[in-house]
């Protein structure tokens, strides 16, 4: 006697991975609640640096609060990083996460430069 496969969900419930394993699936209705990566290059602890910083640190606060993390990458201390992401302004924001990948150049102080660039307008501000 010949075993039937049992019949297909019509409600995905888990998803295969590339690893082979299986992985919740998310919902289309759920927002994504996505974790981004932020590296702000900067050159020592000039007025511009801090200020880049500063101005990053509550741009994050007001639309992304705790789903973000800053990496301060100096490259007066360690030059050789600014090839990975092709720097060649600092202070420079680069978007790691979420993919793609984008960048914005300067002290971060025009907020509209910043929420456009990043596509932080997409996000509700808390």
């Amino acid at each position: 006697m010949k075993s039937r496969p049992a019949p297909k969900s019509s409600s995905p419930k888990r998803k295969k991975t590339a690893d082979g394993k299986r992985k919740a699936s998310v919902s289309s209705q759920a927002p994504a609640l996505e974790s981004w990566n932020l590296r702000l290059y900067v050159a020592g602890q000039t007025p511009r640096s801090i200020a880049a910083f500063a101005n990053l640190k509550r741009l994050c606060e007001e639309h992304l609060a705790g789903r973000y993390h800053i990496e301060v990458i100096d490259l007066a201390k360690h030059p050789h990083l600014a090839q990975s992401d092709q720097i060649v302004a600092i202070p420079t924001l680069v978007r790691k996460l979420p993919e793609p990948i984008k960048r914005v150049v300067g002290d971060l102080s025009n907020v509209e430069k910043v929420v456009v660039g990043m596509d932080l307008q997409e996000i509700v501000p808390r």
